[in-house]
Order: C-alpha cells, then sequence, then structure tokens
C-alpha cells in the first residue's frame, strides 16, 4: 500500500514539473528575440493611425525586421583641436513601454512603435580614447516630444551617465566623475529636444520645427562643455538644393550651430552633418567645427549576426 502511494506521489510531482516546465518554456518563448518590428511584431503594438498615419513606403522600410547602420568619417573639435574618429548611426524600430519607458519585451496592449536612434563617437584626445553613445526613443506616430534620451560618456578620466524622461515634465537624472555634477535629478518645463531632431528627420522632416525657438541642445553637448542643462533660444531653418535638404539649428554667435544634411527623398538617409562652437579652455578656445561625412550603410538585423563569423560584415562599413 505505502508502495503504492509514493508511485501516486511520483508521478503526480512529474506531471506537477512538466506542466512547471511548459509554462516556463511558455514564458520564455512570448519574450521576442528580435529588436526591429516587422510586419508580423507591429499588430502587437499599439498604433493609433488616426493620430499620426505613416506612409506606406516608411512601413516597407521601416518594419522589415532590420536596423539601418551607417558609417561616418568623424572630425570631432575637442579641448581647442580636431580629432579624427568614426561614427555611427544605428536606426530601428521597437516595440515601446511609453510609462516605464524602455523596450518591450513581449507582446503588451499598452505598447507603442518608436524610432530608436543610438548614436556612436570614437575619437582620440591625444594618448586616450573617448567613447560616447547616445539614445533616443521617438514614438513614430507622435509629433511632440521622445519620450527617452540618454548619454553615455567613457574615456580615461572617467565616465558620465545622463537620461531624460518625458513625463508631466521633462525629468533629468545624471552622474558624472565631475564633483560639481556628481549626482543631479532635477525637472525641466519641455521644449524641444535638440537629440529627438535626429529621428523626427527620419520620419517626417515636413514636421521640422523652424523659426525662433527654445531648444534644449544635445546631452553631449551640456556635458562635454560641464554646462548645466537648460533650453536655449535659437534660429532653425530647412533648406533644400540638389536632392539634399539642410536643417539648421543657430544658438548665437559664439554658442553653437549644428547643421543635418539628409536626402529630401524617402527616406530621408543622414548624409551629413557640421558643428560649430567654441572649444577649448582659456587661450586655448577657439572656434572649430566638427564633422561627420558618410562612409557606408547597410541594413541588417545586427543582434542575431553577434558570431565570430559575422566580424567581416564591419567591412560593408568600412569600420
Amino acid at each position: 500500500m505505502k508502495k503504492w502511494i509514493r508511485f501516486e506521489l511520483v508521478i503526480v510531482l512529474f506531471a506537477i514539473a512538466i506542466i512547471t516546465c511548459e509554462g516556463c518554456k511558455e514564458k520564455s518563448d512570448s519574450s521576442s528575440p528580435e529588436l526591429a518590428l516587422n510586419s508580423e511584431e507591429l499588430k502587437s503594438v499599439t498604433v493609433k493611425e488616426s493620430k499620426k498615419p505613416v506612409s506606406e513606403d516608411f512601413k516597407k522600410y521601416w518594419y522589415a525586421g532590420n536596423a539601418e547602420i551607417t558609417s561616418y568619417k568623424l572630425e570631432q573639435a575637442r579641448y581647442g583641436e580636431v580629432r579624427e574618429g568614426t561614427s555611427v548611426l544605428i536606426y530601428v524600430t521597437e516595440p515601446f513601454l511609453p510609462e516605464v519607458q524602455v523596450k518591450a519585451d513581449r507582446s503588451n496592449a499598452t505598447n507603442i512603435p518608436v524610432l530608436k536612434l543610438n548614436a556612436t563617437k570614437k575619437y582620440l584626445t591625444g594618448i586616450y580614447p573617448y567613447s560616447i553613445m547616445s539614445s533616443t526613443f521617438y514614438p513614430v506616430h507622435g509629433n511632440k516630444h521622445a519620450i527617452k534620451t540618454s548619454l553615455s560618456v567613457q574615456e580615461w578620466c572617467g565616465h558620465v551617465y545622463s537620461q531624460l524622461n518625458n513625463r508631466n515634465d521633462f525629468e533629468f537624472t545624471s552622474h558624472s566623475y565631475f564633483e560639481g555634477e556628481a549626482d543631479q535629478n532635477i525637472k525641466l518645463d519641455k521644449a524641444i529636444l535638440e537629440n529627438e531632431i535626429w529621428n523626427k528627420i527620419r520620419i517626417n522632416p515636413k514636421d521640422l520645427p523652424t523659426g525662433e525657438l527654445k531648444i534644449i541642445p544635445s546631452l553631449e553637448y551640456f556635458r562635454t562643455k560641464h554646462q548645466d542643462i537648460k533650453a536655449l533660444p535659437a534660429q532653425a531653418s530647412l533648406t533644400n538644393a540638389n536632392g539634399i535638404s539642410s536643417y539648421t539649428i543657430d544658438y548665437g554667435t559664439g554658442v553653437r550651430k549644428l547643421t543635418i544634411n539628409f536626402t529630401t527623398e524617402f527616406p530621408h538617409t543622414i548624409e551629413s552633418w557640421a558643428e560649430e562652437f567654441r572649444s577649448g579652455y582659456g587661450a586655448n578656445a577657439k572656434t572649430l567645427t566638427s564633422t561627420g561625412t558618410k562612409l557606408k550603410s547597410i541594413k541588417t538585423p545586427y543582434w542575431r549576426q553577434n558570431s565570430n563569423k559575422f566580424i567581416s560584415l564591419r567591412d560593408s562599413l568600412g569600420l
């Protein structure tokens, strides 16, 4: 009798184990291994076409399950000199949780599609290297502000991380190895974000703001200039010539001027940029221009290409 009871107990435990395992498998499978949205995954995100529709060309290009990766020759002004380096812009659509403000791991009724830009810069300042990356998440069907933008800077002196979240106000958090910037948590009135301009260009450049505006410059600008973040008065303009459109933000003489050049026709690829500002300190300070010039571009699901056999793809980007 006891043996029979033990046998039944083993059967029950075995069944529970199978059910538990299947549950774990189901949970694991529900997490999308893909980074980019494709036409099927788009069905799981909330899309309000009547709010801000996008073209069929946009859907075919950005919902194909690939990222667009473009490399640039970088000439970066830093400490009163121009440094040579490389920059890479990685654009990709993905499902996003607007309240938590992170990428969604699985289907969720509150998911929305965003166009994300990861922008990287790498260059040397003498003996030591700089590595800079910014991330900006902009709602595909919106026309107000990015949901979130962040920045990290690494060099041999230390590293810096900043993040701006779009909630009732702009919530800015920053951590730095510099004493005066060590830990910051502040709120800002909403204004145009320079970081989001790069996303708006790719979605619909007709929505770019022009005229006399209040703009919050890039997070990179504030951190590398060691200034407090705030909106600055600026003049923005959009011009077109020979198939290239140029969007310029001029913060005033001696402050900074940024021009982004992109193809007028879809998909509005970023061809180059120029950033003029004062670089250096004291007697070494001078007005210099940083530039990025397009090298090569590919569309590929890079997150699935982390094996050594894919290293040769970097040659396709000139990296």
